[in-house]
């Protein structure tokens, strides 16, 4: 199997504005000093040395997560990230009918507001299964569209769109895979997924936030999150902003993320559900921290840590790569937010 990210941020959908852009530029330029960028290889190998947050960025959408490998097209979630997924899918499939299964987490707004732009639900053809554990599953949907909200109904959608509820701790054959949800501590309650398939594993755990009971051996999320090869994971806050400022906000940690890993057998921890507020280099920082972090509470577990951004795939087929700690390098003007 493998995990597409379409939309990484928490609550609200991040900002990208014009000043960020010569900020990164002045930084990349700063380090082509002394570098021959002659040929377009030369620059090409250049880019791709450069620190992520100078080349890239954690993007913009909110949670919108893809599962591959399975019978159909398998998503997580409906954030804006959703409209970027459903234009992939017309420029690989065109108009052909296609099938999609939809598992959601729980319908505040960052999470849903992607579907009004989902163009695959118009046209007529396409099934969309639309999962959840809620008893308000269809509701959520259509309220969005309703006005004075929105202006299109989904009652003009062309796709045929069917809910399902689910059972929390029951596991499901779906597309291919068997999926199993959980319910997490969180405002109006919300539901992560474990999918199975083929010996491998990936859990989607987002708006869950993890109170001290955590640390007793018999947590049932330890059971949950066993042995995944990834697990996605809301770690929006760092542990002291999570306890002094946010608590019962519904998200948790990085070293929370990085304990409950270890004590599963996790392979790969994917840092999810982004601060909206963060901009590249604080979320590069972040993820040098936790890395340390893993470091010096258990040095010689092999978890790899990643923070999700939009456009990373990750394939679990592929070994995991231990992440080691490395000195940051705090060189660059700050952005501004």
């Amino acid at each position: 199997m493998q995990v597409h990210f379409w939309g990484t941020r928490g609550s609200i959908p991040s900002t990208f504005p014009h000043s960020r852009i010569p900020v990164k530029l002045r930084e990349a330029l700063k380090r082509s000093r002394n570098h021959d960028l002659s040929t377009d290889t030369a620059i090409d190998q250049f880019i791709n040395e450069l620190p992520f947050d100078v080349r890239g960025t954690y993007g913009t959408n909110t949670s919108c997560v893809e599962i591959r490998g399975g019978n159909a097209h398998i998503v997580c979630d409906c954030g804006s990230g959703l409209r970027d997924f459903g234009g992939y899918i017309l420029g690989k499939y065109h108009t052909t009918s296609q099938e999609y299964h939809i598992f959601m987490s729980h319908y505040h707004w960052d999470h849903i507001m992607g579907f009004p732009f989902f163009v695959p639900a118009y046209i007529p053809g396409n099934v969309i299964h639309i999962y959840g554990c809620h008893d308000n599953n269809k509701f959520a949907f259509q309220r969005q569209q309703e006005q004075p909200s929105f202006p299109v109904p989904m009652s003009i959608m062309g796709a045929r769109i069917e809910f399902h509820r689910l059972e929390p701790d029951q596991s499901y054959e779906i597309a291919g895979c068997v999926v199993t949800p959980k319910k997490q501590n969180h405002p109006g309650a919300a539901y992560g997924y474990r999918f199975e398939k083929d010996n491998q594993t990936i859990v989607y755990s987002t708006d869950s936030e993890h109170t001290p009971e955590s640390n007793n051996d018999d947590y049932p999320f330890l059971d949950f999150f066993r042995n995944a090869d990834v697990l996605i994971f809301d770690a929006q806050y760092e542990l002291f902003e999570h306890i002094e400022t946010k608590s019962n906000w519904g998200h948790s940690s990085n070293v929370v993320g990085v304990d409950l890993a270890i004590r599963s057998g996790v392979k790969r921890l994917c840092i999810f559900h982004n601060e909206h507020t963060a901009n590249d280099t604080t979320l590069e920082k972040f993820k040098e921290e936790t890395i340390n972090y893993l470091n010096i509470s258990n040095e010689n577990y092999p978890l790899e840590v990643i923070v999700s951004y939009d456009g990373l795939t990750i394939d679990c087929s592929k070994p995991n790569v231990p992440s080691k700690p490395k000195p940051f390098e705090q060189n660059q003007e700050e952005e501004l937010v």
